[in-house]
Parts: structure tokens; C-alpha cells; sequence
């Protein structure tokens, strides 16, 4: 019965019940909003950097990371690269043979340092969308004897499709590697440090340069969804020799860019904690106004004999109704512009985009558009809304019902 009284004087003053349910609605829309962009943001942050160059999740030789050395490199054979590709999440299996180069430009007598990547084009391609990246000449293929070079080395090496670029290493276990490539096109990396020192060769022309024939220096496992690292790092450590390789995900590749995140993330505390003010007082104005504006029904009710801790729960039902028809209204507009801005992104004007090239990032804003959020954010307004209802409940235990009714 309680519960019916309760629903029915929602209706019964329906301008009061409005504003109610508008201040709620108001406080979701603008916290989900809020939080889907700072994750939007940091979300395509990671894409970017992650799948530019490093992966989501690589395995190598124990040592390695920390060396950096191709004598640490190993055989992948097709066995592990089939394991690898069982696992569900899987999208592809990237071999990669890595190592650092000096460069030359003979023609124009300019050197730099490089790191050259040898790697199997296409599935490199899967992760990184490498060929559209080429911005003159055309894409390699994995039989090809040429380079793809970034866009800044080959400015500052005067380079251009079908001039040939020198490298210079140390192979495997010491070996000379000296090789003359032609340059078969030009990409464009967001990243300026990666846009000015990655070359990248066919996986079987590398291992010939560095004289590891069979050899790779990591593997990268390119997963479906960022969510779905973790789970795919438990099933690959399961499949292989923990006491040889050792497998990383980006989180432990990258710690600088989750250390930034992190304190992105703890710097949002104090705009969030104000945001969340703003909304409580609002929240609390519409029921003060509501208490005030009954004071006489609550006291004709406990006049005539009604239990004022029957009153109390009736009306603390009656704004916990209101507070979830303002959360499920919220979420459903706050959907919209989430939605609409994750498909169609805020894009900035050229001012802006060698800013957001110094991180790697693209020049657009995006929103997240995570479940997580919407709960969360949802659950944290009816919360507060339902402890901000206990103030009608504190009232209607003191009232003094002749006051109230004069008043």
C-alpha cells in the first residue's frame, strides 16, 4: 500500500515531481558526459601509441626488453605461432626482427640513426594500418628487397621514392650488416618520435641484413579489444615456457603513458568532486522545496493518526522513485551525445593538430562509450539521491503537526 501511495503522489503534483526528476536527469547527463570524454580521450591515447608501434601484448626472449639485443633473439616457429593464433582473442600473430641502424644518403652525404623493423607487411598492416600511412610511393610486400621510411627521417636524410637509402648495423652476434635499399614509399607517422627514425622491411630481407636467418626479436599478439588483454595474457603465459620467454602487456611496455593516465586521472578528482556539489545542491533544493511546500499534508496526516515513521518511508519511496525515473531518463539522453561524439568526433583546426601530433594523438576529441560509465556515474547520482532523501524523513520525525499546519 505504501509503495502505490508512494508512486501515486508523483502525479499528483506534477510540476514538483518535474523539477525533480530534471535536476536528477541533469546531474547524470553532465557527470557521464564528463567522464566519457576524459576516457574517450585517454582510450584513443592508448590506441594510437599502442597500435602505432609497440602492440597490446608482446613476448620475447627472457632478457630482452631490458637489452634490447639481437643476440637474445629466437626461432618462432610455426608450432608457437600456432598456439599463439588459438587462442580466442587473437587477432593476429606479428613476428618482428628489430634493430638499430645508422643511415645513410650517399647522394647527399646526410646520415641518421634509425630503428629498423623487419616485418611481414600485411600483418603489420592488420594492427597499425601501415599502408594507410603511405603518403608517397607505394606499400611493400613481403618478397619485396626495398624500405618503407618515415616521413620525417626521410626529410632529413632528402630522401624520396626510388632513391636509395645505406644502412649500417651489427647482426646477429656481432656480424657486419651493410645493405643498399630503394626507398619504395614514404609514411606518416602521428608520433614525432616514431615518424623520424622507423624503417620498415620485409621480415625475410631483415633477417638476411642481420644475418638471424629464422630469427625474430619479439612477437606481438594484435587482440581484438584492449578489454580483452589481460584474459589473453593468462592464456599465452598457460601455452609457453615461462622459464624462456617472458610476455608483456602495454601496461609494463608503457608505464610512462599509465603513470600519466593515472594522474589524469587523480587531477579530475577535484572538477569531478565540484561537479558532484553542484549536483547534490541541486538535487537537495528540489527536495527542501518539496518538504516545504507539504508541510501541511504532513501534518493533517499525523493529525488524523497516521504513524509518522509510515509517513517517513512513504516519502523517502516517493523521492527514491523520482531519483531512479531521473537516473533512467538521464541515461538514456546522456546516450545521445555520447554516441553521437564517439562516431563523429570534435575535430580541431591545423592550429591545434602539431599539438596533439606531439603525443601521438590525432587532432579529435571522442567520447567513451563503455557500459561501465553509464552505470557507475548513474549508480553514484541515485546514491546520493537516495541519502539526500533522508532529510524529508529527519523532518516528518520532528513535526510538530499543529506548526505545521499553521504554517
Amino acid at each position: 500500500m505504501l509503495f502505490k501511495i508512494a508512486w501515486r503522489n508523483i502525479s499528483r503534483n506534477r510540476r514538483r515531481s518535474g523539477i525533480t526528476i530534471a535536476a536528477i536527469f541533469f546531474a547524470v547527463v553532465s557527470s557521464v558526459f564528463m567522464n566519457s570524454m576524459e576516457r574517450g580521450t585517454w582510450d584513443r591515447m592508448i590506441e594510437n601509441v599502442v597500435n602505432f608501434h609497440i602492440g597490446y601484448i608482446q613476448v620475447h626472449q627472457k632478457g630482452y626488453w631490458e637489452d634490447q639485443s639481437l643476440d637474445i633473439a629466437f626461432e618462432c616457429t610455426k608450432e608457437l605461432e600456432q598456439k599463439f593464433n588459438s587462442i580466442p582473442d587473437v587477432k593476429s600473430v606479428i613476428p618482428r626482427l628489430e634493430g638499430y641502424a645508422l643511415a645513410y644518403n650517399y647522394s647527399d652525404t646526410s646520415s641518421m640513426g634509425v630503428l629498423l623493423v623487419g616485418t611481414d607487411p600485411e600483418l603489420e598492416n592488420s594492427m597499425s594500418e601501415l599502408k594507410q600511412k603511405v603518403v608517397s610511393g607505394t606499400f611493400i610486400n613481403k618478397n619485396d628487397k626495398s624500405v618503407l621510411v618515415a616521413e620525417g627521417l626521410a626529410k632529413q636524410l632528402n630522401l624520396m621514392p626510388g632513391d636509395s637509402i645505406t644502412l649500417l648495423s651489427q647482426g646477429y652476434h656481432g656480424a657486419n650488416a651493410a645493405a643498399v635499399y630503394p626507398v619504395k614509399g614514404i609514411v606518416k607517422f602521428g608520433s614525432p618520435d616514431l615518424n623520424k627514425q622507423l624503417v620498415y622491411l620485409p621480415l625475410s630481407e631483415a633477417q638476411y641484413f642481420f644475418e638471424a636467418k629464422d630469427l625474430v626479436s619479439n612477437v606481438i599478439l594484435n587482440v581484438k579489444a584492449r578489454l580483452a588483454v589481460n584474459s589473453t595474457l593468462k592464456k599465452a603465459q598457460a601455452i609457453i615456457d615461462s622459464s624462456k620467454f617472458e610476455i608483456m602487456g602495454w601496461e609494463e611496455l608503457l608505464p610512462e603513458l599509465v603513470q600519466a593516465r593515472d594522474m589524469d586521472t587523480t587531477g579530475n578528482i577535484i572538477p569531478l568532486g565540484i561537479l558532484y556539489t553542484v549536483i547534490a545542491f541541486g538535487i537537495f533544493g528540489t527536495i527542501l522545496m518539496m518538504t516545504k511546500e507539504r508541510q501541511y499534508e504532513f501534518g493533517v496526516l499525523t493529525a488524523i493518526g497516521m504513524s509518522r515513521a509510515k509517513l517517513a518511508f512513504t516519502v523517502w519511496l516517493e523521492t527514491t522513485f523520482l531519483g531512479l525515473l531521473g537516473v533512467l531518463i538521464g541515461i538514456a539522453l546522456a546516450a545521445i551525445p555520447v554516441f553521437y561524439y564517439h562516431y563523429y568526433p570534435i575535430r580541431f583546426g591545423e592550429a591545434y593538430a602539431e599539438t596533439f601530433a606531439k603525443f601521438g594523438m590525432d587532432p579529435l576529441l571522442a567520447t567513451s562509450t563503455d557500459l561501465k560509465l553509464f552505470t557507475d556515474q548513474a549508480l553514484i547520482v541515485f546514491i546520493m539521491n537516495s541519502f539526500l532523501a533522508l532529510y524529508p524523513l529527519y523532518k516528518i520525525l520532528r513535526l510538530k503537526p499543529l506548526e505545521a499546519m499553521r504554517s
